[in-house]
């Protein structure tokens, strides 16, 4: 579903490079996880897929489609869930909804329709005609997400999905993505919830200071190494335990 070849970049005021030579498949219908410390390069990697940041050199597809000849048509294919809410606060959930979907060409009933579907999953139809300055984060992470499905993209993109939520907020958003999945969406995930990681995804891949570290099943990786009892262990023994601060 994806093909990476030697991604790299470096923004014009950074003295290293974000993103280095990285390679990386993943497969359709997977829930891939890019994990990283701070600083590895994950919102950069997930930023140049989106076609949101060029990269310096290398190149991708998505589903076929190479970013440099199909840009639009690429863009068509995917979701995104950012990591800052994406929302008008003064607007209604329905408003906001009604919005975004009409960006994707959605419109009528088919769009009022989904909205409404994607409400009631998420437990939040009691709420649709409620201002977003009023919801609580949890609330604003659900809200945030059906935005990025109503075109009901092949490939989703979600940067920190749950950062920030109360624990029933995180596991109705994380049994979603799952279901999401099952009918055959392809996921990118990025989370510093390593045991979230763990047993949400069906791969994933460590990078650090831009560079692939090691991919795998997280089950094999914790194999792979003696001693470790869980994926956090795996990453701290690859990347290390110094603080990555950084501003």
């Amino acid at each position: 579903m994806i093909q990476i070849d030697k991604i790299s970049k470096k923004y014009k005021t950074a003295d290293v490079f974000s993103v280095s030579n990285l390679d990386l498949n993943i497969s359709e219908n997977e829930i891939f996880g890019l994990l990283g410390p701070n600083g590895a390069g994950k919102t950069t990697l997930i930023s140049i897929l989106c076609s949101l940041v060029k990269p310096t050199s290398g190149t991708f597809s998505i589903n076929g489609l190479n970013y440099q000849q199909n840009k639009n048509e690429l863009k068509q294919l995917i979701g995104i869930v950012p990591q800052e809410y994406a929302l008008y606060p003064t607007l209604t959930a329905f408003e906001n909804l009604k919005y975004f979907g009409s960006m994707y060409g959605l419109h009528g009933k088919t769009l009022k329709n989904r909205i409404n579907q994607y409400l009631e999953i998420l437990g939040l139809s009691q709420f649709a005609n409620k201002k977003i300055d009023t919801f609580s984060g949890g609330m604003k992470r659900r809200i945030n997400l059906i935005a990025s499905i109503l075109h009901e993209p092949k490939v989703l993109f979600l940067d920190e999905p749950t950062v920030g939520v109360d624990v029933q907020s995180k596991n109705v958003i994380i049994e979603f993505l799952q279901n999401l999945n099952k009918k055959g969406t392809t996921i990118i995930y990025t989370s510093h919830h390593l045991n979230e990681a763990e047993t949400f995804c069906t791969r994933v891949a460590i990078i650090d200071h831009g560079k692939l570290i090691t991919k795998g099943k997280p089950a094999d990786l914790i194999s792979n190494h003696e001693g470790a009892h869980n994926l956090e262990d795996v990453f701290l023994r690859l990347t290390g335990k110094a603080l990555r601060d950084h501003a």
